[in-house]
């Protein structure tokens, strides 16, 4: 099994080709994307661990949209003194499709 952890927006992401995943927006517009900070990445029983990331990895993507995430509703309230408020909000996310984990070949 080839897989590989990705770092974006902060966060990071478990990923394997064909993966369909949903991001913090990106500024490209839709088709191909590369993250190039692989933490991690493991294929037919190869692990490289990266410090802090694995040098000549990288994951090629394609963007296949933006899209809003779902509402989350925030209330706050204090008993007694007629206070309410109640926001919303909703996250802006990029799907995208990993196409290809390219890994540096291992020393033998």
């Amino acid at each position: 099994m080839k897989y590989a952890v990705i770092k974006t927006g902060g966060k990071q992401y478990k990923v394997s080709e064909g993966d369909v995943i949903e991001i913090d927006r990106l500024d490209a517009k839709e088709g191909p994307v590369t993250f190039d900070e692989v933490l991690l990445s493991v294929s037919d029983g190869n692990v490289e661990l990266g410090k802090p990331f694995v040098t000549n990895a990288k994951v090629s993507a394609k963007v296949l949209g933006h899209i809003k995430g779902d509402k989350i509703r925030v209330a706050k309230f204090k008993s007694k003194v007629r206070y309410r408020r109640v926001t919303g909000f909703r996250a802006a996310l990029s799907k995208v499709e990993i196409e290809k984990i390219e890994t540096p070949k291992s020393k033998s």
